[in-house]
């Protein structure tokens, strides 16, 4: 017989895996690699920032990098204009719930609350609601799934966290996306089967007009170096469902 606190244990293990890790299928199907090693998904969370959203839009024009916004709500009411902007300019905008919660801490009518606000926010901007979700801090719990599926939601984790919202200085950030670089690298001997999705911060959770310089510098010195490794920068949608050219 197998004693309980071994039980508990595994029953915990397994419970901490499904709500961190980002390959996780346990609550529920998440989108995690892109469908090939030469599409790169930038993804930006915590804006949108009026701060530093519109020198990333300018950065990212100068490259033609096209890439995806996870929108916190209540930025999203402060600043409509800007999230109208990031659309125009061609990227994906999606949701990062109203206020930035950690989900796994909460019911099914706070989930779904949550999301609704953040859907509500959105369409209210942008005229159409979002069709891809990022949990704050990549944490879900079983009920994150049902909430999902309610809106159309599809929920978006990563490979690359390079935690950027807590670099030192920029070659620091520089040398943690060095990895991008390697498997682009890699993706030309062995040709691997998905790429990947990095996820970087354009805003903060604990509020507005965050300092998230060093992430710009840092994809200053990244996008022409990936470039020329054949990365193509997509959105979530794209990197998904369209072909590598």
């Amino acid at each position: 017989m197998i004693a309980a606190p071994t039980v508990l244990a595994g029953v915990s293990a397994l419970t901490a895996y499904g709500a961190r890790s980002p390959q996780a299928q346990l609550f529920g199907r998440t989108t995690h690699r892109t469908t090939s090693p030469r599409k790169l998904a930038i993804t930006f969370d915590d804006g949108p920032n009026p701060a530093i959203t519109p020198k990333l839009l300018d950065l990212l024009d100068q490259h033609n990098a096209h890439a995806t916004f996870f929108l916190v709500g209540r930025y999203v009411r402060e600043c409509p204009d800007l999230v109208r902007e990031i659309s125009a300019r061609g990227h994906l905008v999606g949701n990062h719930t109203q206020t930035h919660p950690n989900l796994f801490f909460l019911g099914p009518a706070q989930i779904r609350d949550e999301l609704r606000r953040c859907q509500e926010a959105i369409t209210s901007a942008l005229g159409v609601a979002p069709a891809w979700f990022r949990p704050p801090f990549g944490l879900r719990n079983p009920w994150l799934a049902g909430a999902a599926r309610e809106f159309n939601l599809h929920v978006v984790m990563w490979t690359e966290l390079p935690r950027d919202w807590r670099a030192p200085s920029v070659e620091w950030l520089i040398r943690r996306m060095q990895h991008i670089a390697s498997h682009a690298s890699q993706a030309r001997r062995h040709a691997p089967h998905a790429g990947d999705i990095l996820c970087l911060h354009d805003g903060s959770h604990r509020g507005q007009n965050a300092d998230r310089t060093r992430t710009v510098a840092a994809l200053e010195y990244w996008l022409p170096r990936w470039r020329d490794l054949g990365l193509e920068f997509a959105t979530i949608q794209e990197a998904v469902h369209t072909p590598a050219h």
